[in-house]
């Protein structure tokens, strides 16, 4: 059965970096791999995402310049690279997969459990 599993989250210091990895048990090596957010009292937002050949990555403004995702289809991994975490980036983290080119939340079809990062000082 396919299943995402998000590892990496925790508490850091405003202006640290932070690695969240989604380790992917099924085939998803032709599927959009994405990133979501969800903090207290919010809609889960768009975050991050990379096409299924890693040619393609699509990044919301709100962490562009700060984050960065990768994958590995070899391992079937993907990463979330922060960095210059902020207060506002606190959030439960959600990996997800997709099988078109999209940054809408029903279009994706494989979500993890998502992985808690807060950023306090």
């Amino acid at each position: 059965q396919a299943q995402l599993v998000e590892s990496g989250g925790g508490l850091v210091q405003p202006g640290a970096s932070l690695t969240l990895s989604c380790a992917a048990s099924g085939s998803f090596t032709m599927y959009l791999m994405g990133w979501f957010r969800q903090a207290p009292g919010k809609k889960r937002e768009f975050v991050t995402a990379i096409a299924w050949d890693g040619g393609r990555t699509y990044t919301s403004d709100s962490v562009k310049g700060r984050f960065t995702i990768s994958r590995d289809n070899s391992k079937n991994t993907i990463d979330l690279h922060m960095s210059d975490l902020k207060p506002e980036d606190t959030a439960v983290y959600y990996c997800a997969a997709s099988t078109v080119a999209t940054m809408r939340e029903s279009e994706y079809n494989y979500w993890g459990q998502g992985t808690q990062v807060t950023v306090s000082s």
